[in-house]
């Protein structure tokens, strides 16, 4: 997949393509729908499918007081994602201040028209674009008619009588429905990080822990998850607590994984954590020991929950 950073950087390979645009934050159901709609398009009209998509995410722009601000997935993970899906390009705009004076019209003859001279452009039922979100599917039809390309609206998708969207997706994380968010992305929701020097109680009961300092700001609320960790390219059944372990009275938020039967050091390696389901809210203990019995509970459950991924 060629990424092409900027308008000014397309080439003629990728001008009159099967195109869709939009910020795709998760990648989740709806997206992929609407991305394996324009390869199979672009498949029968023997051209290139080309996703358009923007850096920062424009919220973080326009709204730089909301923080802090969950994004679902980092941009490297956006683009391997969309990667792994087929399609041949991304153009990769950078969001600015002065990117959003840009009307729909001045977007719609400027980029898509003169830079990119498009063929078929699919979009969500909700799109909107353009400065002061002066564009919408019936505008963008409208001019498509005038110039000379077309406008397909893919319907929403719905997972529980409920349309996916980015939103439901990063509000479900939040609340720590970890299973439900797996089904709407289409795959495990992953948290990548640092392993980092923790207090080291975990080995204090006979169950060391990996404590993560996480790479995004959207983490699963507070509690206990059964998780596969990967580990330089190998993978683990887990068990994971976020919170502020109660029993020893912290004050900080910590992210501590126990790989099941996991031997050796990986202090100051990365971690990658796919949630698979909540186990159970976090909880104080009046001891250590009587944390230790809950901890073999947890991990009975999650063997449980986890053994269809290592068979």
């Amino acid at each position: 997949m060629k990424i092409i950073k900027g308008v000014n950087e397309i080439t003629r390979e990728f001008t009159n393509s099967i195109i869709t645009i939009g910020n795709f934050d998760g990648i989740h159901l709806a997206h992929q729908d609407i991305f394996k709609r324009v390869i199979t398009e672009a498949h029968n009209e023997n051209r290139k499918s080309v996703v358009i998509t923007f850096d920062p995410h424009p919220k973080k722009v326009l709204h730089p007081e909301r923080r802090p601000f969950f994004l679902i997935a980092s941009l490297d993970e956006k683009l391997k994602l969309i990667r792994d899906l087929g399609i041949d390009a991304v153009v990769l705009i950078q969001f600015s201040l002065e990117f959003a004076k840009v009307t729909a019209e001045e977007f719609v003859k400027n980029i898509l028209w003169d830079k990119l001279h498009i063929k078929k452009i699919f979009i969500g039922h909700d799109y909107i674009f353009g400065r002061d979100k002066g564009g919408n599917k019936e505008y963008l039809k409208v001019l498509g008619d005038r110039i000379g390309f077309q406008v397909e609206v893919i319907d929403a998708i719905k997972v529980d009588d409920a349309i996916v969207s980015s939103t439901r997706t990063r509000n479900t994380i939040l609340d720590g429905n970890v299973k439900l968010a797996a089904r709407l992305l289409g795959r495990p929701y992953n948290l990548g990080g640092m392993v980092i020097k923790g207090h080291q109680r975990g080995a204090g009961i006979g169950f060391p822990t990996a404590n993560i300092k996480p790479e995004k700001v959207l983490v699963p609320g507070r509690g206990v998850y059964a998780i596969i960790a990967e580990v330089e390219g190998e993978t683990h059944p887990g068990v994971l607590n976020i919170g502020f372990n109660p029993t020893f009275a912290n004050d900080k938020l910590t992210i501590e994984a126990h790989i099941i039967n996991f031997k050796g050091n990986i202090r100051g390696k990365s971690l990658d954590i796919f949630f698979i389901d909540r186990l159970r809210d976090e909880m104080k203990f009046e001891n250590p020991k009587k944390l230790a019995v809950q901890i073999k509970r947890d991990i009975v459950n999650a063997r449980t929950i986890l053994t269809p991924y290592f068979l």
